[in-house]
């Protein structure tokens, strides 16, 4: 089995591709990946914030140490080099059950049912 990316989403922004940040040099958002089985209906929701560097600095302390889990760090704001990156890394991910899958994903983004016990 496989995973696929199959669209991405922010609900900060209504249109990924034409989205323009106020500072091109210092920004960051929510993403939520969409991706699920290839060749299966369904989908499961990674998150991830895409920030800059620069938005970094401005919104930590020097004294800060950040883990970066669930952090993708980008220079500027490319729509089709973002979603290109995401799709490749999602490609690379193989299991023999969603959940083998899912858990490598989750080295990207938070799934939404990381932690989660009945």
């Amino acid at each position: 089995m496989k995973a696929v990316l199959k669209r991405l989403h922010s609900p900060d922004i209504d249109s990924l591709p034409d989205f323009k940040p106020s500072d091109p040099d210092s920004f960051c958002f929510l993403l939520q990946l969409m991706v699920g089985p290839e060749f299966e209906d369904g989908e499961e929701s990674f998150d991830i914030q895409v920030c800059t560097p620069k938005w970094i600095l401005e919104n930590h302390r020097r004294e800060d140490v950040i883990i970066g889990r669930h952090y993708l760090l980008v220079m500027e704001y490319n729509y089709e080099r973002i979603q290109q990156i995401i799709s490749t890394f999602c490609s690379t991910c193989h299991g023999a059950t969603w959940e083998e899958i899912a858990e490598k994903l989750g080295r990207l983004g938070k799934w939404e049912f990381e932690d989660y016990q009945d």
